[in-house]
This record gives C-alpha cells, sequence and structure tokens, in this order.
C-alpha cells in the first residue's frame, strides 16, 4: 500500500506544482507523476538531513510541492537548451 500512497502523493505535488509554475509545459500524466514523486523524495531527503522537519509531518508535503517547482524550472531549463 505504501508505493500507491507514494504514486497517489506523487500525482497530486506534481499537478499542484505545474498548476503554480507559470507557462505551459507539455508533460504527460506519466511525467507529471514522477515530477512529483521526485521532488517528494528530494524535498524529504533534504529536509529530514538538515532538520527541518520529520517523516509525517504536513511541512513534508509543503516541501515536497517545493521541490517538485525546483525540478520543474529543471526540466524546462533542458527542454529549452534542448530545443534551441
Amino acid at each position: 500500500m505504501g508505493i500507491l500512497w507514494t504514486i497517489i502523493v506523487g500525482f497530486v505535488v506534481g499537478v499542484i506544482a505545474k498548476f503554480l509554475h507559470p507557462g505551459k509545459e507539455n508533460m504527460g500524466l506519466i511525467v507529471t507523476t514522477l515530477l512529483g514523486i521526485a521532488g517528494s523524495f528530494l524535498a524529504g531527503y533534504i529536509g529530514q538531513a538538515l532538520g527541518w522537519y520529520q517523516a509525517g509531518q504536513g511541512a513534508g508535503f509543503i516541501g515536497s510541492i517545493v521541490g517538485a517547482l525546483i525540478l520543474l524550472l529543471i526540466y524546462g531549463f533542458v527542454k529549452g537548451k534542448a530545443a534551441s
């Protein structure tokens, strides 16, 4: 059940990050979910390593959205460089 929950939360985080990010990113459902999962892992690892929050706290969800936004910015930058 943990993997399914991770996928669901990752999807929600990815959708929120795409909604908050200005501009249009042409990413599908799977890439959005992977972005959210990666953002969650990134924010969870960094936030817990720095002692900002513990696993299961609400701040982790906010951190996950911030992590996904950072990854979305990096994705847009790399995709923009590749298109030129």
